[in-house]
This record gives structure tokens, C-alpha cells and sequence, in this order.
């Protein structure tokens, strides 16, 4: 047994369908009488759904959450929570309005209730994200984790098909680094093979599901891709990262590029540049999507565009005209990577990328 170190944190997790009702119970344990429900305009319906089970606990809905979190944003949502006295946040959605909560967190040590809607995992982390002037900052403070969890996956199954694949995939992402970081467990390897294989089993059965949105076979499938957005998320919350999640941020907060979309296509590319490095991440990889002949970095790619995902970044708005500077930005600091970042194999992973190439 190889010698480690696993920090644990303080959180709460519920579980279940119909969890939903449950988040008046979830303020009272955490002593909260005025709590501000953040959402996206889009998802305002939803953030109004919350508010009626707070009841007199809701201080008001701010649905001013945006991808990447620009620190505009987060100046007004402050604003907004001091204004109302708010003395917690109630974060629905997904990683951009969790995202949101945690920005208002980090300056003012308001617990917050996250109900997350997609598996962007971010409600598992202690990581927040703030973009500036063009640029995405992120960084860790365990004043950002949030104390509650509240995962429904009914508030799942109106997720579309795309935004499903691609949000499991960035999932996947977490755990697909964390199987070759540097400070990784046997803890944190069981949630990454055990997160990795349920959302490779739910991904497939909701991409085909088409229009329909309730049988069986479709709620056990969203159940099985939260859970597996669970496990993957704590990973990202418990293992550092490497050269995948630093170019995605790069990529999408200086080209705002849609999050997830972003992860989907970067993570072949990135797992086959660190493949010399980790042969045994890429066959666990490919293990747990039940791919064993194929490489880790084939399986991803084959089961993103088995499911209709986007597999290039030309196709979500990137400019050939930028990779140089893409490049040149996410290695302008080091960071742990299994493998050594050298420049012309970087660029060279981005041009990968941006053409959608199967990796070799």
C-alpha cells in the first residue's frame, strides 16, 4: 500500500428523488433564516420552484449567474445578498450559478445550498473561478465548498440530450485526472473508476432516450450520471489537476467558450498527451467505460461522438488565429502534469483539438 494523505470535508449530502422538498429541512440544520436562491435567467422557473419551498426562509431570487463567472457578476450578487441580509445562499443550476455562490462566499463566509441540476461537480469542490479582463482566475478556499448538497436527479430529467453528454463528460474530466494526480488515494482511485463507469453507463441510455422524459429506464439512468457526477466531483474536490482542466479554463475564459463543450473536446487530446506519463490512468480509462481494447483517450473520444457531441473546438466558436496565444497563456505558470509541459507538444494537442482528430 503506497503511503498518502486523504483530507475529508465537512459536507452534507441528500440523495434522492425529490430532494427538492426537502431544502426548507436543509436551511433549519444549517440555522438559516433568510437564504437568496440564485439561478440563470434561463432557469428562473426553477429558482422559483426553490423559493416556494423556502417559504418565508426565501430573502429573494438573484438570477444574474453567467458561464465563467465574470467578477462583475459576482460584485452585484454580493451586493444583492448584503442588501437582503441573506445569511446563506440556495445555488440551482448548474456549474455557473454554483459558481456564483461561491464568489459570494469567498468575500462574505455565507454557507451555501447547492441543488446542482447538471454534473458539472462543482458543488463538491473547494474550487472557485473568477473571470477578468479576459482571464479566468481560480483558486481554493474552503470558505467556497458548499455545506449542503441537495441532488434530485427529477430536477435532471429536462436536462437536453446534448447539455447531458457534455456535462457528464466534463464530469468524467475530473476523475480522468484524478486517476494520474500526484496526491491521489486509494480513496480518491475507487471514486474515479466507480464515477468514470456510471456515467459511461447512463450517458448512452439518456442520448438515446430522445423526447421521452420519464420511464424507468430514463430515471435510473439520470440517477445512476448524478451519482456518478457525485463521485467525480469529490475527486476534483480531494486530487489536484493537471494540464486538462488548465487549458480548459484558458479556453473558456479567454475565448468564452461554452464550459462542458469545452472539457468534451480538450479531454482526448489531453489524456493522450499524458498518456507516456500514466498507462495505467489510461487503462483504468478505458476499463471503466467498458472499452478495454481501445486506449483511455479512444474511449473518451469514441463515446463523445458515438452520443453526437461536438469533437472539435472550430465548431464551438474557437478561431485557428488563437491557439498561439491559447497556448502561450495556459503555460504561462506550471502546475502538476504527469508529463512534462513542453510548448511545440501543447500547440501541437491544441491543433488536435481544433480539427477533432481521433487521437492516434
Amino acid at each position: 500500500m503506497r503511503p498518502f494523505i486523504y483530507q475529508t470535508h465537512p459536507q452534507r449530502i441528500v440523495f434522492r428523488a425529490g430532494a427538492l422538498a426537502t431544502l426548507g429541512a436543509e436551511a433549519d440544520t444549517l440555522h438559516a433564516r433568510k437564504l437568496l436562491v440564485l439561478c440563470t435567467p434561463q432557469q428562473r422557473d426553477l429558482a422559483e420552484r426553490a423559493a416556494e419551498v423556502l417559504g418565508a426562509r426565501c430573502a429573494g431570487i438573484f438570477d444574474g449567474a453567467v458561464m465563467h463567472v465574470p467578477v462583475e457578476q459576482a460584485r452585484l450578487a454580493r451586493a444583492r445578498a448584503s442588501e437582503l441580509g441573506a445569511d446563506a445562499v440556495v445555488a440551482i443550476g448548474g456549474g455557473s450559478t454554483i459558481g456564483l455562490g461561491k464568489a459570494i462566499a469567498l468575500e462574505s463566509d455565507l454557507p451555501i445550498v447547492a441543488v446542482p441540476t447538471t454534473y458539472a461537480g462543482s458543488e463538491m469542490t473547494p474550487i472557485y473561478g473568477l473571470t477578468e479582463g479576459g482571464l479566468k482566475r481560480t483558486g481554493r478556499d474552503a470558505r467556497v465548498l458548499p455545506r449542503t448538497v441537495v441532488y434530485d436527479p427529477d430536477l435532471t430529467l429536462g436536462l437536453p440530450v446534448a447539455m447531458s453528454v457534455t456535462s457528464g463528460i466534463n464530469a468524467i474530466a475530473h476523475a480522468a485526472e484524478g486517476l494520474y494526480a500526484g496526491d491521489r488515494t486509494p480513496v480518491s482511485d475507487w471514486m474515479c473508476r466507480e464515477g468514470i463507469a456510471a456515467l459511461g453507463r447512463a450517458l448512452p441510455v439518456i442520448a438515446t432516450a430522445g423526447g421521452e422524459r420519464d420511464s424507468a429506464e430514463l430515471r435510473a439512468a439520470r440517477g445512476d450520471a448524478l451519482y456518478g457526477a457525485w463521485l467525480c466531483g469529490a475527486v476534483l474536490g480531494s486530487a489536484t489537476v493537471g494540464l486538462h482542466h488548465k487549458l480548459c479554463h484558458t479556453l473558456g475564459g479567454s475565448y468564452n467558450l461554452p464550459h462542458a463543450e469545452t472539457h468534451t473536446i480538450v479531454l482526448p487530446h489531453a489524456l493522450a498527451y499524458n498518456a507516456p506519463a500514466a498507462p495505467q490512468a489510461m487503462a483504468a480509462i478505458a476499463a471503466a467505460l467498458g472499452r478495454p481494447h481501445a486506449s483511455g483517450p479512444q474511449a473518451v473520444f469514441d463515446l463523445a461522438a458515438s452520443l453526437g457531441a461536438a469533437v472539435a473546438l472550430r465548431d464551438i466558436g474557437m478561431r485557428e488565429e488563437d491557439l498561439d496565444r491559447a497556448c502561450e497563456l495556459a503555460l504561462q505558470a506550471q502546475y502538476p502534469n504527469p508529463r512534462p509541459l513542453a510548448h511545440r507538444e501543447v500547440r501541437q494537442l491544441l491543433d488536435d483539438a481544433f480539427h477533432g482528430q481521433r487521437p492516434g
